[in-house]
């Protein structure tokens, strides 16, 4: 077999569909966010990012680089081996109460990322847990579908958002067999929220454990940025909340929070905890300093806000079609991947705004978007020229205008 041709010939197919992925090269620049430095054959230009999941610019906060910078100094760059073979720094361990006390938990458990976190903690809990079904929303991200398939276990899907049809599933079975309610309380492309009172009042009486993703959440909702379940007075009654340090705190890798025992199990038995490299001392000092300044700053949560409901007015405004939600995710919806594609790459060379499409299989087809994710520091000049640009590509493109 010619293993070449056939990379080559699957690659055209994502060519010819309008959804090959590439990449920009962007320097981000501290202190300048969200504009950066593009570099391509042709040069370096500026250019605003639209897309980025630091979604509130922490990432170029300066108590976050500060800590990085004191850790990096007293530590050094790694942590030099995996959290149970010389691996578990002091940063580490603070890193992880103070997550606990944010979901309001006995204990977390720090991985590499949220994909890992998901992965490894719904396998484990799947392939442990003798005869365990796990019930997970049909929109879930593509590491908990991963976790649970590693995991084995029987697995049900959900239609979304509905706690009804959960309900209808869950009925199916008796109250002998282990049972996990998998779920996100914000999705990321289409920026909706679960109803979570309703779909742990159906886990509860089934007696089901239930497993909350909050990874476009924390740090964003809540009075001290512990997500939706915290704005909501729910995190009581969720067995264990996932989340992130790599989009709203501005690091990297991911981590649950639950009773300790739960997190001491995953600890000792999840192969994607137990056979990583822990993550470096300075980004857990980095993650900890975010977390401790939105624990006590509402000031980046209000003028996030006030951001998205200024690029949504302006939106609205020329007729640019947008999927309405309650979140800080602002879906435009182009609805074909080659244009989708298109005015991407237009709006990134002729006018230094990046914002990435967002094609299949990260959505279904035919949904093809443009995610805009506003921060605190973009300012009106920036959501300006933002809405001019994609108006005037719109125009080009002959693509249908939202009246009002």
């Amino acid at each position: 077999m010619d293993f070449n041709a056939f990379f080559e010939t699957k690659l055209e197919g994502l060519h010819k569909e309008g959804r090959y992925r590439v990449f920009a090269e962007i320097e981000r620049r501290a202190g300048s966010f969200p504009h950066a430095t593009r570099h391509t054959e042709n040069g370096k230009r500026d250019v605003t990012v639209w897309c980025s999941n630091d979604y509130l610019g922490m990432g170029q906060h300066p108590s976050v680089i500060a800590a990085m910078h004191e850790a990096l100094d007293k530590c050094g760059a790694g942590a030099g081996g995996t959290r149970n073979i010389s691996g578990t720094n002091r940063y580490h361990v603070l890193l992880e109460r103070e997550l606990a006390d944010l979901h309001g938990k006995e204990a977390a458990l720090l991985f590499t990322s949220g994909y890992v976190s998901n992965w490894a903690t719904l396998g484990t809990l799947g392939a442990n847990i003798a005869g365990c079904v796990i019930f997970s929303d049909e929109s879930n991200h593509a590491s908990m579908i991963e976790g649970i398939r590693h995991s084995k276990a029987e697995k049900r899907i959900w239609k979304h958002n509905n706690p009804k049809d959960l309900d209808r599933i869950l009925s199916e079975y008796g109250t002998e067999r282990p049972k996990i309610v998998a779920f996100e309380s914000v999705y990321s492309m289409d920026g909706d929220v679960a109803p979570i009172a309703e779909i742990l009042a159906v886990a509860e009486k089934h007696g089901a454990m239930t497993y909350l993703d909050e990874v476009h959440a924390v740090g964003l909702y809540g009075p001290h940025g512990g997500g939706i379940a915290e704005q909501e007075g729910l995190m009581n009654r969720v067995t264990i909340i996932e989340g992130t340090l790599g989009k709203a705190f501005g690091v990297m890798g991911g981590y649950i929070t639950g009773s300790a025992a739960v997190c001491d199990f995953i600890r000792s038995f999840a192969s994607g905890f137990i056979f990583s490299t822990a993550l470096p001392p300075a980004v857990a000092a980095g993650a900890l300093a975010s977390i401790r300044h939105l624990k006590n700053s509402n000031v980046e949560r209000a003028r996030h806000q006030d951001r998205v409901e200024k690029v949504r007015a302006h939106l609205t405004e020329i007729g640019i079609p947008y999927m309405p939600n309650s979140t800080h995710i602002v879906p435009v919806m182009v609805q074909d991947p080659v244009k989708c594609k298109w005015i991407s790459d237009v709006l990134l060379d002729r006018h230094g705004v990046y914002l990435q499409p967002i094609n299949y299989p990260t959505v279904p087809r035919k949904t093809e978007r443009l995610r805009i994710t506003p921060s605190p520091l973009h300012s009106d000049t920036d959501i300006d020229h933002l809405a001019r640009s994609l108006s005037e590509l719109w125009s080009q493109c002959a693509l249908a205008r939202q009246v009002a």
